[in-house]
């Protein structure tokens, strides 16, 4: 079952534009939501939920459009933006009093297990919790309404590697069921060669990959070659880091010749995000 499609949405600002975000997202599956700070990574979560106001497109949640029913759609979505920045002077037992009245399947039993899971004490005022352990708080209140869908932005921005580790562990468990799924934005790529099945990429607010993690890594070649080797190939490299000894690229598996005699390897996330955003921007690095 599809459980997420948006589709041609746009937001228009004075200096910056969504144009035409389009993918989807089926039940069982986690995508990680990735690209350049100011992409527009927040703005197209933003926008799918209602919070800024979308100058065209349509999102859909579980088969039905979220402008005709907004209020009940919400009852199945978990949202968070990172942190709990609302109500920062009060203590997290009274944010939970006042937000578990807007979910009829608000379940207090999963709560409490994610406070434990997450050590938090409901005493404290996220003012004096540390940025991980804030975000840790609006992961508990977005998992504690069984939410058949997770909308995160940067949920492990600020946690240290163990943290992280075990909020993927957790990621994974969510969905083995096969009811859930999970969209989720990062600029930690790693995390989402550990657990994403699809990857959206998206830069200058539009989206420039959108598949599934492997047939995108395979989809791509890490490429080295000399000074000599550059002019002949520089046409069919997406971008590449010149130095003196030659250059490392990124090209796609297709575009790879035996007869240009490069040295060629698979790219990481990072690599792929990196050298496409180079290209937006124009760039072509010289390193000596």
């Amino acid at each position: 079952m599809q459980l997420l499609s948006v589709q041609n949405l746009c937001k228009n600002y004075d200096k910056f534009r969504l144009k035409d975000v389009s993918f989807s997202l089926d039940a069982g599956y986690i995508m990680g939501f990735i690209g350049p700070n100011g992409a527009g990574k927040t703005t197209t979560l933003k926008a799918m939920m209602g919070l800024v106001k979308k100058d065209g497109g349509r999102v859909f949640v579980m088969g039905r459009d979220f402008d005709e029913h907004e209020m009940d759609l919400k009852q199945h979505i978990g949202f968070s933006l990172g942190g709990v920045d609302y109500y920062a002077k009060i203590p997290l037992r009274r944010i939970t009093s006042v937000v578990r009245r807007f979910y009829a399947s608000w379940d207090d039993e999963a709560y409490r297990r994610y406070i434990r899971r997450f050590e938090l004490d409901e005493d404290k005022r996220p003012t004096e919790l540390s940025g991980g352990m804030r975000v840790k708080y609006a992961l508990a209140l977005a998992l504690s309404h069984h939410a058949r869908l997770l909308l995160l932005d940067e949920p492990t921005s600020g946690l240290d590697p163990v943290a992280r580790d075990n909020l993927l562990e957790l990621f994974q468990e969510l969905i083995e069921d096969g009811e859930r799924s999970i969209l989720f934005s990062t600029h930690i790529t790693s995390d989402l060669e550990k657990c994403a099945d699809y990857i959206t990429y998206i830069e200058n607010g539009r989206i420039v990959e959108s598949r599934a993690r492997d047939e995108l890594l395979a989809a791509y070649r890490l490429v080295k070659g000399t000074p000599e080797q550059y002019g002949a190939v520089s046409p069919r490299l997406i971008s590449a880091k010149k130095h003196a000894f030659g250059f490392t690229g990124l090209m796609r598996t297709e575009d790879v010749r035996p007869e240009d005699g490069l040295a060629a390897e698979a790219p990481a996330l990072e690599d792929i995000m990196i050298y496409h955003a180079r290209k937006e921007n124009g760039n072509e690095e010289s390193a000596v």
